[in-house]
């Protein structure tokens, strides 16, 4: 197996994938085959720090068929309904909610919990709605991106 093919296997595993970890191995390995491919390297860059698999999928699709020119860099714009943006954020504050109260819940070194108050402020967002949608809300500012597939909701009050 050639890397191509392992590129192609690590970016079929992405997408079918529903176990977290695999996911994070997969990016982790893909991360590593890609620099070492002629491709363009700021854009596996971009790819791999946002785990964006529609362009992993076009990088890969580029190393199979070398002939081909590159798809057009912007895609469309994709709508998404206020009901939608508002059901991803919920989603996305119970998330942050359930890991800062799981982090503050550890035992650390005595039978008792510190009762220090969480230091997470960002996480990837739910894997139920596409990344589009997360980049949407942190260009209308209700999210921060804060970088490797990360959001966090910006200081002051909720804006959505």
């Amino acid at each position: 197996m050639n890397a191509v093919e392992k590129l192609r296997e690590q970016a079929d595993l992405i997408r079918a994938a529903d176990d977290g970890f695999k996911v994070v191995d997969a990016w982790s390995l893909v991360g590593r085959l890609i620099g070492r491919m002629p491709v363009d390297a700021s854009e596996a860059a971009r790819v791999v720090a946002e785990k964006d698999a529609d362009g992993l999928e076009a990088l890969v699709r580029q190393l199979e068929n070398p002939g081909e020119p590159a798809p057009a860099a912007e895609a469309p714009t994709q709508e998404f309904t206020q009901h939608e943006l508002n059901d991803a954020m919920r989603a996305f504050r119970k998330r942050l909610k359930a890991a800062r109260l799981a982090d503050e819940s550890k035992l650390r070194g005595h039978y008792t919990t510190s009762g220090k108050p969480s230091g997470i402020d960002a996480i990837e967002p739910p894997r139920e709605y596409p990344i589009a949608l997360w980049r949407e809300l942190a260009r209308r500012g209700v999210l921060e991106d804060t970088g490797q597939g990360f959001y966090r909701e910006p200081p002051g009050p909720p804006k959505l």
